[in-house]
Parts: structure tokens; sequence; C-alpha cells
């Protein structure tokens, strides 16, 4: 991340997510002192300090003092009680706001600090762990455009981001790419599973679907050609995968994927509620 963007970031929480931001923002070139991590659990905190040599805390109110940047990666269940210990100790009109927590509105986190306040809402997904990961991305109307870039720049250190213009749609982008990851693991499950019944050896079975799965994606990621395209030309008339596809389409694939993003979108909008 450009220093010009921010010139400390506060990670309060050190869990798989913070763990994939801080690696990322260390490989782009960011110094390590301009990090900081705060996590309660001392063998987590341990982890950390030895894996990146970041200063670690164990309360975030010490992590966050002259910040310019909070990330907060923390469950959505204590997301109020975090913010109403770091409320006193944020710097008025400095420290932006970076909230992963799935469900909890950036009203919300404003309410729980006590007055309005820079917050940017993200929803990555766990391919950020590997460099590859799809981050959403929401400003509320107190985020300047330094404080944008400085986002931006946060999660590209990962993968790729995108601006969301409308809050409410957060929670379908939770449904799609925050849970989506599970859904194809979900699929790759199946699809190996139904290669040993029909006979392949497992480990013949995996090799097969995991790289067919990545050249997929490859193709998809070249941008050329959209996906209703390329399954055309991979479905020739009367043949073996015309075949598939029918059986896919009469269990109703497509309207089970709408109802499972729909109670996904809908567990979202619950967190918030409760929150």
């Amino acid at each position: 991340m450009p220093q010009s963007h921010t010139s400390r970031l506060a990670f309060i929480g050190g869990g798989n997510m913070a763990r994939s931001l801080v690696g990322g923002l260390l490989a782009r070139g960011t110094p390590v002192q301009s990090i900081r991590v705060a996590e309660p659990h001392a063998p987590t905190r341990d982890a950390l300090a030895a894996d990146f040599g970041v200063p670690t805390f164990e309360h975030g109110a010490h992590a966050v003092v002259g910040a310019d940047l909070v990330v907060l990666a923390v469950k959505p269940q204590v997301m109020r009680s975090v913010c109403e210990a770091l409320a006193p100790a944020l710097a008025p009109g400095r420290a932006l706001l970076v909230s992963i927590a799935a469900g909890i509105r950036s009203a919300q986190i404003c309410d729980w600090i006590g007055t309005p306040w820079p917050v940017v809402r993200v929803m990555p997904n766990t391919p950020a762990l590997v460099g590859a990961g799809a981050a959403g991305l929401f400003a509320n109307a107190e985020v300047d455009a330094v404080q944008r870039s400085a986002a931006q720049a946060l999660l590209e250190a990962t993968g790729s981001a995108v601006w969301i213009d409308d809050e409410a749609l957060m929670d379908v982008v939770t449904a799609v790419s925050g849970s989506g990851p599970a859904y194809f693991f979900l699929l790759v499950e199946a699809l190996q599973a139904a290669g040993v019944a029909e006979g392949l050896p497992p480990e013949v079975a995996r090799a097969l679907v995991v790289q067919t799965c990545v050249g997929a994606a490859r193709m998809l990621e070249s941008g050329e050609v959209p996906a209703d395209e390329l399954r055309r030309r991979v479905t020739s008339p009367g043949g073996t995968t015309q075949a598939a596809l029918e059986a896919f389409e009469s269990g109703g694939l497509r309207s089970l994927v709408r109802t499972a993003v729909a109670a996904a979108a809908q567990r979202g909008r619950e967190l918030a509620d409760a929150g």
C-alpha cells in the first residue's frame, strides 16, 4: 500500500483474513513498523509476531493509537463491544474504519463509535489467503477520496476489489463471493465423489476435478468469452455433456443456487438486525 495513502495500519483481530492482508501488504512493500495487530488469543498473537515481525497487542485500544486505517477483522457478534472499546482511542477525523464483518451496517458502527465516522464495509473471501481474493466494498458518506483509495489498495494486496454504491447490496456480495468458495468446494466434493462412484480411484478423481476447475476458471478469467458461451462450446448436441447438463436442469440446479444465495443474503440481514 502506498505510504501516501496511510502511514499506520491497525488490525483488530488476527485471524486468517487479517493474516492474509498483512502478508499481502508486506509482500507489496509496506514497512513492518507501520502495521500493528491486536489479538486477545495469545498463541495467535505470538504466531503473528513470529511469522511477520509486526508489533502485536492484546488490547485493540493500544493498537489503534495514531492509526490512519483500522481493519475491524472480528466476528459480527462482538463488533459492538469492540467498537465501543476502541472509540476513545481513535484519532478523530483521521482513522478510517474498514469492517470485514458480515451483515454489520456502517450506521451501526458509527452508532457504536458514538459519532459519524468514515467507514468502509468490505466483504472479502478466503481465496485472499492465496492472493486470489474477490472483495466488494462500500464507503459511507464520511469517506473521502484518499481514504477510498487506501481501502482499495488494502484489499488489492490479496486480489481484486470492486465498489458497491448501495450498502443494501453488500448482503448479496456476501452471499455470492463471500460464501461462494464454499459453494464451489461443495461442487468439487460432489464431482469427485461421482467420479469415484463410477469407478475412478480417489486420487485420480481429485486430480482430474481440481485441474478441470483450475482450467475452466482461467478460461473465464480471460474475460473474452462469457460463461454461457463457454458452456455452449463444450456441449455437443446429443453428446455426453448435454446428457449431464440436462440432468442438472431437470434437478433444478439454477433454482437451487438462487435459493441458496437468497438464504445467505437473508442471513446477512439477520446478523445486522441482531447487532
